[in-house]
């Protein structure tokens, strides 16, 4: 590689360049993180350049790739969605209860503006606090959270 990563002490990532070049604060960022979640990342400085581009993360050295991949997923919580237990009301804002992979939860849904069909049968769904929840392959739901979530949809 033509590039080095490390943590400073704060715990930020530093870029460092083949010409001995450093950039602190340094933030990996997905092209596409629901279509093609595997594919496609550039480092990007503080300010917004692009430093570099990575095709993908299975081309990088181990311990580049646990780097990068160890901030993608403290910068990233989508949580997905399994099930749909309860819904306030079918008129929003509402309150939902589902679980997710990562547990029980609740959040507040504003409009039907803030679930969104994204590419490969996916919906994604921005709760009142911006928190992003997905539901692959919507049709794959339990029949009770796939009649909740028709009223909405």
């Amino acid at each position: 590689m033509s590039f080095q990563l490390s943590r400073n002490g704060a715990g930020r990532l530093v870029f460092t360049a083949a010409d001995g070049s450093r950039e602190e604060g340094v933030v990996p960022v997905r092209a596409f993180p629901v279509s093609a979640p595997d594919v496609g990342f550039a480092l990007v400085a503080a300010d917004g350049r692009e430093l570099v581009w990575i095709e993908r993360l299975d081309e990088l050295p181990e311990t580049l790739r646990a780097l990068v991949g160890a901030e993608l997923a403290s910068r990233e919580f989508m949580p997905v969605i399994r099930r749909i237990c309860s819904v306030s009301s079918f008129a929003t804002p509402s309150t939902w209860e589902v679980e997710t992979d990562r547990g029980t939860t609740h959040f507040v849904l504003r409009g039907e503006e803030d679930i969104r069909r994204m590419a490969g049968d996916t919906l994604l769904i921005a709760d009142s606090h911006g928190i992003q929840f997905l539901i692959h392959h919507p049709l794959k739901l339990d029949r009770g959270s796939r009649k909740l979530l028709d009223r909405f949809l």
